[in-house]
């Protein structure tokens, strides 16, 4: 886990840094004098928590957090804000920080909102890790045996499924079986976890 700290104000990195070093969360902390600088180190795949400055030269906060959000990046946000820029830190987070402090912000207020962000971070990190297992399983059918699959997790019976695929029931149970095989599943719930957690939605299911 990492923490980065995006200001262009030297002193506010350099105590933040300080600050957050000796507090015992575990987490390596670097710091950037902007958002390009930021950017630029190609970090986005990493987690953890993101102390991001709303107003600075060049690329503001807002900007450097779209990018972060647009990555699907696991890092969780918070906006540092001027007491001015408390609406535009509001905004931030309906775009998807996980949080803002006001300067002056205290010792006790940052070192709070850093752990909580990074308890964040590593939730993100682990369903983002799970969906890609779940990709990586669901990968293993072939066409037909996924265009079953669809149909099971929608609940239809296999004398349904074969009838709207155009195949025996005994092929849908043959399809079936080698499904739960294949993805080691022991029930039909087993199934739908998966289906679910791989990131397929019933709008997927409809289009099926």
């Amino acid at each position: 886990m990492y923490i980065y700290i995006v200001d262009d104000d030297d002193a506010v990195r350099e105590s933040t840094q300080m600050l957050l070093q000796s507090s015992g969360l575990g987490a390596a902390t670097s710091t950037f004098s902007s958002g390009e600088e930021f950017l630029a180190e190609d970090l986005l795949a990493t987690s953890g928590c993101v102390l991001l400055d709303i107003r600075m030269p060049g690329m503001n906060g807002v900007e450097v957090l779209k990018k972060i959000r647009e990555a699907n990046s696991s890092l969780s946000v918070v906006m540092i804000s001027g007491h001015g820029d408390i609406p535009k830190a509001v905004e931030t987070m309906k775009a998807g920080a996980f949080g803002f402090v006001e300067k002056p912000f205290s010792d006790t207020e940052i070192i709070s909102v850093v752990s909580e962000a990074l308890q964040d971070s590593l939730s993100h990190e682990k369903e983002a890790n799970q969906r890609q297992n779940a990709e990586e399983i669901l990968a293993k059918l072939t066409p037909r045996e996924t265009e079953v699959l669809k149909k099971l997790v929608q609940g239809l019976q296999n004398k349904i499924i074969a009838y709207e695929l155009s195949i025996s029931t005994r092929t849908v149970e043959v399809h079936r079986a080698r499904i739960m095989e294949k993805l080691e599943a022991r029930s039909l719930p087993d199934l739908v976890r998966l289906y679910f957690t791989a990131g397929l939605d019933t709008e997927t299911l409809s289009q099926g």
